[in-house]
C-alpha cells in the first residue's frame, strides 16, 4: 500500500495543515494576488537520502490538485548538496500555504532515511540488519518507519499487536521469564513471534529454555554479545539493543547478531537541510 493512501496518514496531513494554516495564511493572502502562479525548486543543502516527496505531493493535493510537482530524485536514492530534488508549479497562494508542512515532513523523513543508510553502510558485509524501535514521534509512526525502509533498514513491530516483546517489567509482573513466555505462547496466535529482552547470560539461557523465538540483548558489551550468540547457536534470532546509536555498529555486527535496533533513528534524528526557493520566470 502506498504510504499516502493510508487513512491515518491522510488524517495526519489534514491535521498538520489545519494546525499550520489555522484560519488562513494571513501573510500570503494579504500579499500575493489570488491568480499569481509560483515556480519553485526543492534544493538540497547537504548530502543525504531522499524520503518524503510523495508526502509533499499529498500535502499539495489536499490544498490544490492543480499544483504540479516534478520529482528528479527517487525515494531512497542518494543526493548531494546543491542538487535540485524537485520542481513545483501552481497557484502561489496554495504553494505557500502548504510549503512548511511539506518541508517539515520531507526534512524529517529524509533525516531518518539518511541516518538509516549510514547505519546500514556501517554493517555492510555482515548479516546484521538495521531496524528501529517504537520510540517514534506520536502520530508519525507510519512516516518514520517508512523512512527507515527508504534508508535500507527493516522495520521492527509496528505496534503492540504485531508481536510479543517481553521486557523487564513484563518479566517482573508475570513472575519470571518461563511464566511470561508460557502465558504468551498460550494466548498469542501461532503466527506471532515471541521475543524476550535479557540483561545477562542467566536470563539468556532461561529465555532459550522457555522457547523464545527472538532474544533481545539489552545494553551488553560486544564481548557479552558474542558469547550470547555462541550460546544461542542459531536456535533463535539475536537482537542487539540499548544505545546502539552511540556504538561502533561494525563491532556490534562482528559479534554475529541478526538485528541491531536503534531508537535514535526516529527519536532524535536531525532533519536534513532542504529548502524550497521560488524562481522568476
Amino acid at each position: 500500500m502506498k504510504i499516502t493512501s493510508i487513512p491515518s496518514v491522510q488524517s495526519l496531513l489534514r491535521t498538520a495543515l489545519e494546525e499550520d494554516a489555522g484560519g488562513g495564511d494571513i501573510t500570503t493572502l494579504s500579499t500575493i494576488p489570488a491568480d499569481a502562479v509560483a515556480h519553485g525548486r526543492y534544493i538540497a543543502k547537504e548530502d543525504g537520502v531522499l524520503c518524503g516527496m510523495d508526502i509533499v505531493r499529498a500535502v499539495f493535493d489536499l490544498l490544490d490538485s492543480d499544483i504540479a510537482l516534478q520529482v528528479f530524485v527517487q525515494e531512497g536514492a542518494a543526493f548531494q548538496a546543491g542538487d535540485v530534488l524537485a520542481e513545483v508549479s501552481g497557484n502561489a497562494q496554495s504553494v505557500l500555504t502548504g510549503e512548511r508542512v511539506g518541508l517539515n515532513l520531507l526534512q524529517h523523513m529524509s533525516g531518518i532515511a539518511t541516518a538509516t543508510a549510514k547505519a546500514v553502510s556501517s554493517v555492510s558485509g555482515y548479516k546484521a540488519k538495521i531496524t528501529e524501535t517504537r520510540k517514534t514521534t506520536p502520530g508519525l509512526r507510519y512516516l518514520e518507519k517508512y523512512a527507515v525502509r527508504c534508508g535500507g533498514g527493516v522495520n521492527h513491530r509496528f505496534n503492540l499487536s504485531d508481536g510479543v516483546l517481553i521486557k523487564d517489567n513484563h518479566i517482573v509482573a508475570a513472575g519470571g521469564i518461563h511464566k511470561a513466555v508460557a502465558a504468551a505462547r498460550a494466548a498469542a496466535p501461532h503466527t506471532l513471534k515471541i521475543e524476550v529482552e535479557v540483561e545477562n547470560m542467566d536470563m539468556l539461557k532461561e529465555a532459550l529454555e522457555a522457547g523464545a523465538d527472538i532474544i533481545m540483548l539489552d545494553n551488553m558489551s560486544c564481548d557479552e554479545m558474542q558469547k550470547a550468540v555462541e550460546i544461542v547457536n542459531g536456535c533463535a534470532l539475536v537482537e542487539a539493543s540499548g544505545n546502539m546509536g552511540e556504538k561502533d555498529l561494525a563491532q556490534v555486527a562482528q559479534t554475529g547478531v541478526d538485528l541491531i535496533s536503534i531508537g535514535a533513528l526516529t527519536h532524535s534524528v536531525r532533519a536534513m537541510d532542504i529548502s524550497l526557493k521560488f524562481k522568476l520566470v
